[in-house]
C-alpha cells in the first residue's frame, strides 16, 4: 500500500511540474488555473467534434449524390449513425455542446491574449486531423475486408473497383497527416520561444544569473545553459508529441476497439488483458530510467562545459602547460558519463527484450484465436484479414506507452530538470525588496554605516563595524595584503552582497558603474562592446572614434576600421587593451561613482595617470583597489584592511606604502 501511495505522490509531482511549465502556454499566467485551463481544453473537443460532425454529414451528403451505391456499402454505418444522431435528442446534444464550446472560446476571448489564440487556433486543427484520420483508417478497414474477399474469390473487377477506392483513401489521408505533422512542429517551436523567453527573462531579473552557482557540481540548479537549450527543447517538442500521440491513440482505440469487438468478443477481451499485463511489467521496469536518465543529462552537461572551460582559457592553458590536469579533469567528467551510459544500456536492452518480446506475442494472438473460426465457416478471409488489422491498430494504441517507455523516461528526466530549473529562477527573480534590506539605492552618495560583512556561505567575518561615506566628486583608496577583502567590499559597494549587520546607502543603477581587473567582454561588435550596457545608438562614430583616442587605443582603429566587426575579443586584445576599452566604455556611459578593482593592473605607469585623469576630468567620484603608490595621487583618503576585520582610514597625505 505504500508503494502504491508513494508511486502516486511522484506521479502527482509530475503532472504538477507538467502543468507549471505547461499551462501558461495557453492562459496569461495572472489567469492560469486548471479549472480555466481544463474547461477551455474541454471545449476545444466540443468545437472541434462539432465541426467534424458537421464535416461528416456534407461529404455523405456529397457522395451520396454521386455513388450511393459505394456510401451504402462502405460508409452505411456512418450514414446511419449521422442519420440516427441528427433525427434523434443527440443532434441536439452535440448541437448543444458545439454551441457551448464555441461561446466559451468567445466569452473568454480576452484571456487568450499575447497571441494565445494561435496556440489553441493550431490545436484546434492538430485535434481535427486526428479525427479525420482515424476516420479514414476505420474505413480504410472495411475496404480491406471486401478487398481481400475479391481477392480470394478472384473477382477482378471487383477487385480493381475496392483497390481505386482503397488508394483513394491513402490519397485523402496524406495531406491530412501532412498538415497535422507542420502544425505538430510549429506548435512545439512556438512553446519553446515561449517558454525560453520566460526562462531567460526571469534568468536576467534581479540578478538571478549571479545568485545562482552554476559552476558548483554540488548544486541543484547545475549548467543552465543546457537547461535553458536543450531541456528546454526536449521538453516543448516531446510534451507536444507524446499529448498528441496518446490523443491519437485513444481516438484510434475507441473507434477501432467497437469494430473488433463487433468481430470476436473473445479476441478483444484477449487483446485488453494482454496489453494490460504487458504495460504493467514494462512501467514497473522503465522507472528505473528515469533516474538514469536524469544523471545522464547532468554528466553530459558537465563533460561538456569542461570543454568549453578549456576553449575560453586556452592561452593560460597553454602558458601554465596545463594539460595533464585539464585532461585528467576532463577524462574524469567523461566516466561519469560513459558509467551511468553503461547502465542506462543495460537498462534499455532489457526493457528492449521485454517490448519485442510482447510485440511478438502479438503476432500470434489473433492467428490463434481467429483462426479456428475461419477453419468452421464462422467468418470469411475478408473479416479475418480485418480482425487481424483492426487487433494491430488497437493493439498499437494500448501499446503506446509501453513503445515510448525510454522516451517517456527522458522526458520525466527533464520535466524535474527543468521545473526545478524554472522554480529556482521564478523565486529570485520575484523576490520583492524587504522593508529590513541592508543595501538601499537611489541616493546621490555612497553612505556605509557600521557595516559588518562576510563571505556568503561564510561565518568569518571580514570587515567589522565599517563607517564610510563617498560623496560626489570624492575618491577612496582601498588597500590591504591579498584575501583580506578588498574586492568583496567593492561587491557590497556595487550592491551584489549585502552586510551582516549595519546599513549601505547607495546610487541608484546606472550612477555606479563597476569596473574589474578582467573587463568583461561580451559577445559582439566593437561598437556594442564600447557602448555596453548602453544602446548603441545613442553614439556617433566620431563619438566613438575621439574616446578610443582618449584612452589611446588609436591602434585598435586602425586594425578594425568597421565598428560593427565581430571578433573573438577577449582572444585578440591583450589584458591591457581590454582594461583601456573598459576605460572608454566607462566614458561613455558617464556614471557619477566609479568601483575599479585594479582596473590598470595591464597599464604601464604613464597610461595609467593618463586614464584617471580623464576621470578626475570629468569630476567623477572614484573608488580604487590596487597596489601601486602611484594611485595615491588620483585619490583623498586611503581605507587599509587588515583581513582580521579591522581597518584605518588615512588621508592620502598621512599614509605610507608598505614594501
Amino acid at each position: 500500500m505504500n508503494s502504491i501511495l508513494s508511486n502516486k505522490s511522484k506521479i502527482s509531482n509530475q503532472l504538477e511540474k507538467l502543468r507549471k511549465l505547461a499551462q501558461p502556454f495557453f492562459l496569461p499566467i495572472d489567469q492560469c488555473n486548471g479549472y480555466q485551463f481544463i474547461w477551455l481544453l474541454v471545449s476545444l473537443l466540443f468545437c472541434v467534434g462539432g465541426i467534424v460532425l458537421i464535416g461528416l454529414t456534407g461529404i455523405i451528403s456529397f457522395l451520396n449524390n454521386i455513388q450511393p451505391v459505394l456510401v451504402s456499402k462502405y460508409f452505411g454505418g456512418v450514414e446511419n449513425t449521422i442519420n440516427a444522431i441528427w433525427s434523434g435528442w443527440w443532434g441536439l446534444l452535440f448541437s448543444g455542446l458545439f454551441l457551448i464550446g464555441s461561446g466559451s472560446f468567445f466569452a473568454l476571448r480576452k484571456q487568450l491574449k499575447n497571441r494565445r489564440w494561435l496556440h489553441w487556433l493550431i490545436l484546434g486543427i492538430i485535434v481535427l486531423m486526428l479525427l479525420s484520420v482515424n476516420g479514414i483508417n476505420a474505413g480504410i478497414g472495411f475496404i480491406y475486408k471486401d478487398l481481400t474477399n475479391a481477392l480470394n474469390l478472384r473477382q477482378e473487377a471487383s477487385f480493381n473497383n475496392i483497390l481505386i477506392i482503397y488508394g483513394c483513401c491513402f490519397a485523402a489521408a496524406l495531406p491530412i497527416r501532412v498538415l497535422q505533422i507542420f502544425c505538430t512542429y510549429k506548435l512545439g517551436i512556438i512553446w519553446r520561444d515561449w517558454l525560453t523567453k520566460r526562462l531567460i527573462s526571469d534568468y536576467m531579473t534581479n540578478k538571478a544569473y549571479y545568485t545562482l552557482n552554476p559552476n558548483d557540481e554540488s548544486t541543484d540548479v547545475d549548467n543552465p545553459d543546457q537547461r535553458i537549450t536543450e531541456d528546454t527543447r526536449a521538453f516543448t517538442s516531446q510534451s507536444v508529441n507524446f499529448t498528441i500521440g496518446l490523443f491519437d491513440a485513444l481516438l484510434t482505440f475507441s473507434v477501432n476497439i467497437i469494430i473488433l469487438a463487433s468481430i470476436s468478443i473473445k479476441l478483444t477481451f484477449s487483446l485488453i488483458g494482454f496489453a494490460a499485463f504487458a504495460t504493467l511489467i514494462l512501467t514497473i521496469s522503465g522507472r528505473k530510467l528515469v533516474k538514469l536518465d536524469y544523471n545522464q543529462l547532468r554528466y553530459e552537461a558537465d563533460f561538456r562545459y569542461g570543454l568549453v572551460h578549456i576553449r575560453d582559457n586556452a592561452e593560460s592553458i597553454a602558458f601554465y602547460a596545463g594539460e595533464k590536469p585539464e585532461k585528467n579533469e576532463t577524462q574524469r567528467r567523461l566516466i561519469n558519463v560513459v558509467t551511468n551510459f553503461n547502465l542506462l544500456i543495460i537498462w534499455r536492452v532489457i526493457i528492449d527484450v521485454m517490448r519485442r518480446s510482447t510485440n511478438y506475442a502479438g503476432v500470434f494472438i489473433p492467428y490463434l484465436i481467429m483462426s479456428a473460426a475461419y477453419f468452421t465457416g464462422d467468418i470469411d478471409f475478408g473479416s479475418f484479414n480485418q480482425s487481424i488489422f483492426a487487433f494491430n491498430i488497437v493493439e498499437g494504441s494500448l501499446f503506446y506507452v509501453v513503445n515510448q517507455i525510454e522516451e517517456l523516461a527522458k522526458f520525466t528526466a527533464g520535466i524535474s530538470r527543468l521545473e526545478g530549473f524554472q522554480s529556482k529562477v521564478e523565486s529570485i527573480s520575484n523576490e520583492k525588496p524587504s522593508e529590513s534590506k541592508k543595501v538601499i539605492s537611489d541616493f546621490s552618495s555612497i553612505i556605509i554605516n557600521e557595516v559588518s560583512l562576510s563571505p556568503p556561505d561564510s561565518t568569518k567575518t571580514i570587515i567589522k563595524d565599517l563607517n564610510l561615506s563617498i560623496a560626489t566628486n570624492q575618491s577612496l583608496l582601498v588597500v590591504g595584503p591579498s584575501g583580506c577583502g578588498k574586492t568583496s567590499l567593492l561587491r557590497m559597494i556595487s550592491g551584489l552582497w549585502e552586510p551582516d549587520l549595519g546599513s549601505i546607502q547607495i546610487p541608484k543603477t546606472g550612477d555606479l558603474l563597476f569596473i574589474p581587473q578582467k573587463p568583461y567582454m561580451l559577445l559582439g561588435s566593437l561598437r556594442e562592446q564600447l557602448c555596453y550596457p548602453t544602446e548603441v545608438n545613442k553614439f556617433s562614430d566620431e563619438h566613438l572614434v575621439a574616446v578610443l583616442d582618449e584612452v589611446n587605443l588609436t591602434s585598435l582603429i586602425d586594425r578594425y576600421p568597421n565598428l560593427d566587426i565581430k571578433q573573438d575579443w577577449p582572444r585578440i586584445l591583450s589584458l591591457g587593451e581590454q582594461q583601456r576599452l573598459a576605460f572608454a566604455r566607462l566614458l561613455l556611459n558617464s556614471p557619477r561613482f566609479v568601483v575599479l578593482d585594479e582596473a590598470t593592473s595591464a597599464l604601464d605607469i604613464k597610461t595609467e595617470k593618463r586614464l584617471y585623469n580623464l576621470l578626475k576630468e570629468r569630476e567623477l567620484s572614484l573608488i580604487s583597489v590596487g597596489h601601486r603608490p602611484s594611485l595615491k595621487n588620483f585619490h583623498e583618503n586611503i581605507l587599509e584592511l587588515n583581513g582580521n576585520g579591522d581597518w584605518k582610514l588615512f588621508t592620502t597625505d598621512k599614509y605610507n606604502f608598505k614594501n
